[in-house]
């Protein structure tokens, strides 16, 4: 068992880590992209299906999706430092040194996308919590087994996209996160 898990145990060398680092990245931006696709659509599904007419009095959804909208915002600055990642990971395979980043300089860029993950992923939970919440109250408000006469009170289509968007949110910051976990951990 241990021989198995000697190879990971030497430091990679610098073409074994770019070549790594291209596929993870690869990965990671188009995984992270089709989330955050979804989280878009989901949101735009649930702005459009606010009725413009009606007063809703609700504020909790409101907020979760403005929180929704912060973590996408966070998340498409994940999809752009994830595809850096695949330019980086280019000029770490070039073999000329003049192009070749230092150690220092690839750690940095890859704390500074695992802290927007961590960052996103928390402000996506927060919306998500809030966002269940709300649902949770208005199932909770709702009589059992009797017509609903306060529109208040209904779950709407809206209250489900903004859930939705939130949770996949939550798996492309958390995807990205842990990708960037498991690079740092090797370089380092």
């Amino acid at each position: 068992m241990l021989n198995n898990l000697e190879p990971f145990s030497h430091p990679p060398s610098k073409q074994e880590f770019a070549a790594t680092f291209h596929v993870t990245s690869q990965i990671s931006f188009w995984v992270q992209l089709a989330l955050g696709s979804v989280s878009t659509v989901a949101l735009l599904f649930a702005s459009f299906s606010r009725n413009i007419s009606a007063q809703t009095n609700n504020p909790g959804i409101g907020f979760g999706i403005f929180l929704a909208i912060i973590s996408l915002l966070l998340l498409c600055f994940r999809v752009y430092w994830a595809f850096r990642y695949r330019r980086l990971a280019k000029r770490l395979q070039a073999p000329t040194l003049e192009i070749n980043p230092n150690k220092e300089d690839v750690i940095q860029v890859l704390r500074v996308g695992l802290i927007v993950s961590l960052v996103g992923l928390l402000i996506a939970f927060v919306a998500s919590e809030e966002t269940v919440a709300v649902v949770l109250a208005k199932a909770l408000a709702q009589p059992q087994g009797v017509a609903v006469y306060n529109p208040e009170t209904v779950i709407h289509s809206l209250d489900i996209f903004v859930l939705l968007a939130n949770v996949n949110m939550i798996g492309a910051h958390f995807f990205g996160g842990l990708t960037l976990l498991g690079l740092l951990n090797w370089i380092e």
